[in-house]
């Protein structure tokens, strides 16, 4: 009833506001009308989309109805209610929309002074003569408003005002005192003067327009004074037109100075020409328009040195002008005068006109010239020159400075720069990818870097510096680099860098030293803070030793726990191996202790083993075909990964997987032999060559092992520790761990270079392996015969008496099973396939199972011996022929086989 009640009462107050009282009826119909409307109609919200499209609309149509005024008003009105909107803009919008009558026509930009606030309007009293006057006290004196007649003549034509008194009604702007005097014609007339001097003058320039041929036709000379000269001379080198000497400064021929012969006038002139060529180039180069701001400073400093030596001209006109003694003017001494001074701009003008030379020369290739002739002035000695051309480098190389402070205080390129040799790749990387591939350093076709010569041994510390900054604002730690910047940077300036009492230091070396100081300002606190924050926040020296303990096989009882475990599945011909949840499983089991779980996962890689096609029994037998598909992964953060990118995880995969190869070879030979009854007996007669091959390929894997974990692994490790907390940015620390990489796959003979050694490596590997199976072959052999004897002797016996041979051969049989199972005991239910030794007898019964046990033997020592000799050879030929660092670990690992070699 209370909303009833209120919305009754608006409504009357809206009715009562706009119906007359006097048509009292018509009031109350019409109020009862809508009210009753107002009740039973649901009103919903309005479309505030609508609204936007009709304002839109509106403004567009007095755009075409040519009221740009009153559509940049209503613009500016509408971006002033943004901040102030709340639920009920878009109805008051609506509302007013519907309110409009023909806005187009109607609407006046004039009505919207209505809308201000009455103190809003300036009410400051406007200023009148009449105030100024009044306050002035310019009423009182009368003497200023006497008429003054300024025209020349005698005191007894002269006539005087009557004076006049300023009444209040005159001091205003419109009144004035000539409407009180009449002017006459003497007070409009002028009476020339100078005439005099303006004849002298034109006197003087006569010879300028004199005739060059007599009345004979005959062509003469225009004899011209030494003065004359002088100043057509001066005025030539400062740019302006004379007559003697035309645009290009080349003299005229009709010209000669007087009692002086032509040879001799001619030499002369020639030489104030010379001069004037040679500053042509500056004079049209400061003519020009350029865009670059690099070159807008350039043409700037041009106009200085100009500008610097017209003054040295201006001021020996004077001397020459007004004259206080007697002199004598000389224009071969007005020439030597000017030698000095006109020596550091021809120097410009050579620079220039280099520029012009050359085609599409780079903005800043006027730093390269300046530099250069900055140098050489110093070294011919030409202090002048060598100062105005320092300070003008100096005033470009600021500008040039800019966009290189902007990229190592913010991270931050100018746009449109063409300058500045850091581009940015137009698609983002991802994080870890932002090092190496957001920012690039732009090179020129020839594969120069595009930015001055003298600048290449710095260019590297200033893009490490501004990828600096970027990593860090990914890092949310920008603000804190602030805090420890420099307060005032190093001054770049001619002065500072090359003061008068260094003046024999080379320029180049002073250069270098100050602008290296100049970045360290700069360089140390990005590089200083990115390199703490790695190993601080991030963990750097943490996933480096879990790398080193998953990959490398720093600590041998957690890699051989998980090594042995997939030993077990391979040798079980298991399929579960492949499965990359056993996988992880495993690995996460055997090196929880040292490094994060969740960070590690293993997986066979299905694609390589698909490809490979071989059956389980295959892929055990080599240690080519199913280790190399087992692959660790250790997920780094995004920062540490610019440390350790994906590149060098793969030579870790690989510097793994040689390791696991060996440990498999070991992990076979090393297998416990389970006894026979020949052993009770000196054992079976090929036994001792058994265990001859056996001893030599035990002995040729632990070299193996041993010169990887001791000689290449552990010295490299600990040499990377040391280059990290010497590495002063993340490039040298990238490249500490590069090197790392690099130089343990060299010495680990993973390279290209002794590719044929490291096969016949896993040749080795593969014969221990082929080793064993011939063993167990062997041995299953045998105790298949010796079965068959029992069942023989069985026969032969009383079928209702067991013989007591029958006995022993069947109890002996089960203690041989039992003590096969006992070594196995850790496996899984499926290990029981090796009970009689058959699963290893089928791995290689393709390969020597036709062949005696004998015979396999003998093969496998002759291979061996070749294999060893080969690798030892081919390790001490690789390490004589080449200069790398790695050779001299190849050259004492062929010595420890060949050690090896005579002494077995």
């Amino acid at each position: 009833m209370a909303h009833t009640a209120h919305l009754g009462a608006l409504t009357g107050e809206l009715v009562t506001a706009l119906i007359p009282e006097t048509q009292h009826s018509r009031r109350t119909a019409c109020r009862e009308s809508a009210l009753r409307s107002l009740r039973t109609h649901s009103f919903t919200r309005i479309n505030q989309f609508e609204v936007e499209d009709r304002l839109n609309g509106l403004e567009e149509r007095f755009y075409v109805a040519d009221r740009d005024a009153l559509a940049g008003a209503l613009r500016k009105r509408r971006d002033a209610l943004k901040p102030h909107r709340n639920q009920f803009t878009p109805e008051t919008l609506h509302l007013l929309l519907e309110l409009a009558d023909q806005p187009v026509q109607k609407a006046r930009l004039t009505d919207l002074d209505a809308l201000v606030e009455p103190d809003e309007v300036d009410t400051t009293p406007q200023l009148t003569w009449r105030d100024i006057a009044r306050e002035d006290g310019w009423k009182h004196e009368r003497d200023i408003w006497q008429f003054v007649d300024y025209a020349s003549g005698s005191s007894d034509e002269e006539e005087l005002d009557a004076e006049s008194e300023a009444y209040p009604e005159s001091l205003t702007t419109d009144s004035s005192t000539e409407d009180q005097y009449q002017h006459t014609a003497r007070d409009l007339a002028v009476r020339p003067q100078g005439a005099e001097v303006l004849r002298q003058v034109q006197d003087a320039q006569s010879w300028r327009h004199a005739a060059a041929t007599e009345m004979d036709e005959r062509s003469k000379k225009i004899p011209i004074t030494t003065t004359q000269l002088l100043r057509e001379a001066l005025f030539m080198l400062a740019g302006l037109e004379t007559s003697i000497f035309d645009s290009a400064c080349n003299p005229t021929t009709k010209f000669q100075l007087g009692g002086v012969s032509w040879d001799s006038y001619k030499a002369l002139v020639t030489s104030f020409a010379e001069c004037g060529r040679k500053l042509l180039p500056l004079r049209a180069a400061v003519r020009s328009t350029e865009q670059s701001p690099l070159l807008q400073v350039f043409q700037d400093c041009l106009q200085k040195a100009l500008h610097s030596f017209n003054l040295d001209l201006s001021s020996l006109q004077s001397r020459l002008v007004a004259i206080k003694e007697d002199v004598v003017i000389s224009l071969i001494g007005v020439l030597e005068e000017l030698g000095p001074r006109l020596a550091p701009l021809y120097a410009l003008a050579d620079i220039v006109r280099q520029l012009q030379e050359e085609r599409n020369p780079h903005a800043f290739r006027y730093l390269e010239l300046l530099y250069d002739a900055v140098g050489m002035a110093q070294l011919q000695g030409a202090r002048a020159t060598y100062q105005l051309l320092g300070t003008i480098f100096f005033d470009c190389f600021q500008v040039y400075l800019k966009p290189i402070r902007l990229w190592m205080e913010e991270g931050k390129l100018l746009p449109g720069d063409r300058t500045f040799f850091v581009s940015e790749s137009p698609t983002r990387p991802p994080l870890p990818h932002i090092w190496t591939g957001q920012f690039n350093l732009l090179r020129t076709p020839e594969g120069n870097l595009h930015a001055p010569r003298f600048l290449n041994p710095a260019i590297q510390r200033i893009f490490t510096t501004g990828k600096s900054i970027v990593v860090l604002k990914h890092m949310k730690q920008h603000e804190s680099t602030k805090k420890y910047r420099a307060s005032a940077e190093p001054k770049m300036e001619f002065k500072t860098v090359c003061p008068d009492h260094a003046e024999f230091a080379p320029f180049s070396e002073q250069f270098s030293a100050a602008f290296q100081a100049w970045i360290q300002s700069k360089h140390h606190t990005a590089a200083s803070t990115l390199r703490e924050l790695l190993f601080s926040s991030y963990g750097l020296s943490q996933s480096l030793d879990a790398l080193q303990h998953l990959y490398l096989m720093s600590d041998g009882a957690r890699s051989d726990a998980f090594a042995s475990s997939v030993f077990r599945h391979l040798d079980n011909l298991s399929s579960s191996w492949r499965d990359r949840f056993t996988l992880t499983e495993l690995a996460q089991e055997a090196f929880s202790s040292c490094l994060d779980n969740y960070r590690l996962s293993a997986e066979a890689d299905s694609r390589r083993l698909a490809q490979q096609q071989h059956d389980a029994a295959a892929l055990r037998s080599s240690v080519r075909l199913g280790l190399p598909a087992i692959r660790l992964t250790y997920r780094l953060s995004w920062p540490v990964q610019i440390v350790i990118p994906d590149e060098a995880i793969q030579c870790y995969q690989t510097l793994f997987t040689f390791q696991l190869q060996a440990r498999r070879a070991i992990y076979v030979l090393k297998r416990p032999i389970p006894s026979t009854p020949h052993h009770h007996h000196g054992g079976p007669p090929d036994m001792a060559r058994y265990y001859l091959v056996r001893t030599k390929l035990l002995w040729f894997c632990n070299t193996v092992a041993t010169y990887l974990a001791t000689l290449v692994l552990a010295p490299n490790a600990t040499r990377l520790g040391e280059e990290l907390r010497r590495a002063a940015d993340v490039d040298d620390m990238a490249a500490a761990h590069a090197g790392f990489v690099s130089r343990t796959l060299a010495e680990s003979c993973q390279g290209a270079k002794l590719r044929p050694i490291r096969e016949c490596v896993l040749d080795v590997f593969d014969l221990a392996i082929r080793l064993e199976d011939a063993r167990w072959d062997e041995s299953a052999r045998r105790e298949g015969e010796e079965r068959e004897v029992e069942r023989l002797e069985a026969i032969v016996a009383s079928p209702y008496q067991r013989s007591p041979l029958a006995k022993k051969g069947r109890a002996e049989g089960g203690k041989r099973r039992r003590r096969v199972v006992d070594e196995d005991e850790e496996g899984d239910e499926e290990d029981e396939v090796r009970l009689d030794g058959q699963g290893m007898g089928r791995s290689v019964s393709g390969r020597d199972g036709v062949k005696a046990f004998a015979v396999v033997l003998r093969e496998l020592h002759g291979d061996f011996e070749r294999h060893v000799r080969f690798v030892a050879g081919g390790l001490r030929g690789v390490a004589r022929a080449s200069r790398e660092e790695a050779a001299a670990k190849w050259d004492l690992l062929a010595e420890m086989l060949e050690v090896g070699i005579k002494e077995i």
